[in-house]
């Protein structure tokens, strides 16, 4: 796998950067979820710029692994994420965003990018 060109320095607060543990291409997972509703959303990556980017501006910037570029969600579909918190897990390897999501989350044109409900049918099903 080739290492994306990701931006070679960042403006992250040295602090944060510090605390976190990266893919061996630079990225670290954020999981989305809406403010209001509690819905997860999406799972996107980011790498330091795009993490400073969020956290600097309040809108949701991530690195496309495909495109190999930075993207501001809801710059070309107008489905906007304002971002209300960022959270870093306590392993340091995932981001959680709290966000107020205008139109669909997902690149599809639905709400969330999790709508494939997969069948669970072990004997612990079920029971807390």
């Amino acid at each position: 796998m080739s290492v994306p060109e990701l931006a070679p320095h960042s403006a992250l607060d040295p602090a944060i950067a510090a605390r976190l543990k990266r893919t061996p291409d630079g990225l670290v997972a954020a999981i989305v979820r809406e403010h209001g509703s509690g819905d997860v959303l999406m799972l996107a990556w980011m790498d330091d710029e795009a993490l400073h980017r969020t956290l600097t501006t309040g809108r949701a910037t991530y690195y496309s692994r495909s495109r190999r570029e930075y993207w501001v969600k809801g710059a070309t579909s107008g489905h906007h994420q304002y971002v209300r918190s960022v959270a870093l897990d306590c392993d340091g390897d995932a981001l959680l965003l709290t966000v107020d999501q205008v139109g669909a989350a997902c690149h599809t044109g639905t709400h969330t990018c999790f709508t494939d409900d997969l069948p669970v049918t072990g004997p612990e099903r079920g029971t807390a």
